[in-house]
């Protein structure tokens, strides 16, 4: 299963580094044709913007999936197993109703963006903001199959020391005791 999961993040891992060398390539050329030909192209700037946050909200979902996210490890890591399964449930269930706000939030602004259009490619602006549906569905995806495991008890201890934010020796260390 987990293969299985790995291999659905693998093309968005492609697609933010595609989305950053798109960014890259875009903002380079304006800048050398801006210095050196007195010109640019307009919508390579509006596009580089959009790749940008396209780039960070999926990079958002790849992040919380790896927990990559800022927590409070110094105060969890005091915790034993117990503890600690209380507090991912505590945060993924935090995550959940957060995750629904913004899908929600989303959702009631998709008829505006989508009416509205960008001024130099003259895209629905649904396109830029509707990355708020996947970011806010597949994070809450992510944090409601963390609360069944953890319910259930599927829950490894590397899941556990990673959530904790001990990574390599900790782990290894935490798991002995």
């Amino acid at each position: 299963m987990k293969r299985v999961v790995d291999n659905l993040f693998k093309p968005l891992e492609l697609l933010i580094v595609l989305l950053l060398v798109g960014m890259v390539a875009m903002v380079f050329t304006n800048v050398v044709l801006r210095y050196g030909f007195n010109s640019g192209i307009s919508i390579s700037e509006e596009m580089s913007r959009y790749f940008f946050v396209w780039l960070t909200f999926i990079g958002a979902v790849v992040t919380f999936r790896e927990n990559g996210h800022m927590g409070v490890e110094t105060m969890v890591r005091l915790f034993g197993r117990q503890g600690r399964l209380v507090c991912m449930l505590a945060s993924n269930a935090i995550i959940v109703l957060c995750g629904a706000v913004f899908f929600w939030g989303t959702w009631k602004q998709a008829g505006i963006n989508a009416s509205m259009v960008a001024p130099i490619t003259g895209m629905s602006m649904i396109w830029v903001y509707g990355v708020g549906f996947f970011t806010a569905g597949s994070i809450v995806v992510i944090a409601a199959i963390r609360i069944l495991r953890i319910l259930t008890g599927a829950v490894t201890p590397e899941e556990i020391a990673s959530f904790a934010g001990e990574f390599g020796e900790d782990a290894v260390g935490r798991r002995a005791e």
